[in-house]
């Protein structure tokens, strides 16, 4: 279905790089694998393995040459949430309903639609979650142990307050202490593994000086298995699909989005092209799988991929040597990670959120004071006290009525008399009451469908005998528009009008005819020229009739001279 050219021309040199490349990202996505699974509620472990097999699956299978996959921070609300209200086997679960929904979105070329959801959304949810994580992480920071996890962030922020009195100050110290570190080591070692040395020089300072002092992953989780994951067969039910289709709808859709503004990023970065709709199948393929070895949702993060690029990453066999390294590091040294407090993941998880939050961004759209201001605002909200399930709906309606509002307002229905349809002697007199001309320009849809009728109606004083209609800045015309014209026209010529349409395009002829407008109207009151049917019109109308015209000497219509 997809033809797949991301592995052709690879050379020897270029397997190298790979290699390279594969290492530090695999080095980077250690910490942030286990501090993603413990920040979404459940093992540490998890994450890693979500790491090694979804990485893998994305860089075989994927549309993108460089998109490194695994657990990333957007997931957290959604994973926490599905895991307090369901436990973690309906989190697997989730995650293969959410696989397959983005399968069939790739099957059915829903790619390029996903990059369509307005910035104001996005920016809205995506700042929403930066919050979301970074008040998740002040339990770790403070050193608060043995907190009831709340599904809401209100309930969260009020059982951080009552419990504030047993803030351990060893978990603050070295918390401040992995701060510093993502601070300030990459401008003394840009090229140093800042969150790798972040998470281990704290581990190493607590186990010496400070032991038995703080949680740490061993006393939390009891520590991380060295062995491969093992297989696992979700148990499914009818009633948990029914239930679970929502919060997978909710990772399918915020994994499709991550996953592809990745790849944009890196097409960026690169000048490749990624094929959006076999990424969403790879993506796909990855979440289905990967919760049989009990990892959780995974999408392509764009930190990692940029950290690909960077590093000399020529083709997918980087993010397939990300994944090896990560399974090596798992059996060889797995045993050590149970000494590393939980106060050192928490200022990882802050620095994400901050770098994700886009504060910039949100304060400069926030300033314009527009509808995509209250969409934004609305959205961030949501995402913070609610939920993103209910957040991501709610902003695409509001920013949907926005745009049919503004769009709406484009629709101009104008009067004409070109003065290519009249003599020079009639140029400055009253417009022919027997003929009203008007140019429509705008979509013909919905949302201007009621305003277009409206206006027309208005825009005719007296009864005209012929109505002339130039559609040629008409772009489209939906059914509710249609209807609308259709009713209107109908209206005219029942009380004994003429109906002219002229210059309308081929896609708003064929609506016309399918709905039998065309023939009410009749195949010759159709016109390529808007001339043309003027002069046609003035042929049909009765000079004598008229105000003007009938006063004239030679009862003849001072609106045309016929030029020889």
């Amino acid at each position: 279905m997809f033809r797949d050219n991301r592995f052709k021309g690879i050379t020897t040199n270029d397997l190298k790089n790979d290699l390279i490349a594969g290492i530090t990202v695999g080095v980077v996505a250690i910490p942030l694998g286990m501090a993603f699974a413990i920040a979404s509620g459940v093992n540490p472990e998890y994450g890693i393995y979500t790491t090694i097999i979804a990485g893998l699956i994305v860089a075989l299978i994927g549309g993108s040459h460089f998109q490194i996959a695994g657990p990333t921070g957007a997931f957290i609300p959604i994973l926490l949430a599905i895991v307090l209200q369901y436990g973690y086997e309906d989190l697997l679960i989730a995650g293969m309903l959410a696989g397959v929904m983005l399968i069939l979105m790739g099957i059915f070329k829903f790619g390029s639609l996903i990059t369509y959801i307005p910035r104001s959304v996005t920016i809205g949810f995506t700042s929403g979650i930066a919050v979301i994580i970074f008040t998740g992480q002040l339990e770790n920071f403070l050193g608060l142990e043995n907190l009831e996890k709340k599904e809401y962030f209100h309930e969260n922020m009020l059982e951080i307050i009552r419990n504030i009195g047993s803030t351990n100050f060893y978990s603050i110290l070295i918390a401040i202490l992995g701060l510093l570190i993502i601070i300030y080591l990459p401008k003394l070692f840009p090229r140093a593994p800042i969150l790798l040395v972040a998470l281990v020089v704290p581990a190493v300072i607590s186990v010496i000086f400070f032991p038995g002092k703080m949680a740490t992953i061993g006393t939390a989780f009891g520590g991380i298995p060295q062995a491969f994951p093992g297989f696992h067969f979700p148990e499914f039910t009818f009633d948990k699909l029914l239930y679970l289709w929502g919060p997978a709808f909710a990772i399918a859709m915020l994994g499709g989005i991550e996953s592809l503004l990745s790849a944009v990023v890196a097409d960026g970065m690169t000048g490749k092209r990624h094929h959006s709709n076999k990424e969403l199948v790879g993506q796909g393929v990855a979440n289905i799988v990967t919760p049989f070895f009990g990892g959780i949702p995974a999408t392509g993060a764009i930190a990692r991929t940029a950290t690909n690029i960077k590093s000399g990453a020529v083709s997918p066999f980087s993010g397939v040597f990300q994944s090896v390294f990560v399974l090596l590091t798992l059996l060889l040294f797995a045993p050590y990670a149970s000494h590393v407090p939980l106060a050192s993941m928490a200022p990882i998880l802050m620095v994400v959120a901050f770098n994700m939050s886009e504060y910039k961004t949100f304060g400069a759209m926030l300033k314009l004071r527009t509808s995509d201001s209250l969409v934004l605002v609305t959205t961030f909200l949501l995402t913070v006290f609610v939920n993103l399930t209910v957040a991501v709906p709610v902003g695409l309606l509001l920013a949907m009525v926005s745009f049919v509002r503004r769009i709406s307002q484009v629709l101009e229905v104008e009067n004409i008399t070109p003065d290519s349809y009249v003599s020079d002697r009639a140029k400055n007199q009253n417009a022919c009451p027997k003929i009203a001309s008007f140019t429509i320009r705008g979509p013909l849809f919905f949302g201007a469908a009621d305003r277009f009728e409206s206006t027309l109606s208005n825009s005719i004083h007296k009864r005209p005998d012929v109505l002339i209609l130039k559609m040629r800045y008409v772009p489209m015309i939906d059914v509710t528009g249609l209807a609308n014209l259709s009713t209107f026209v109908n209206k005219f010529i029942k009380q004994g009008g003429t109906v002219m349409v002229t210059e309308l395009n081929e896609d708003g002829l064929e609506m016309l005819k399918k709905d039998g407008l065309y023939d009410t109207i009749g195949a010759d009151n159709f016109f390529n020229d808007t001339t043309n049917a003027m002069n046609k019109a003035l042929t049909l109308i009765n000079p004598k009739e008229c105000p003007y015209c009938s006063k004239r000497p030679d009862g003849t219509c001072r609106m045309y001279e016929k030029i020889d």
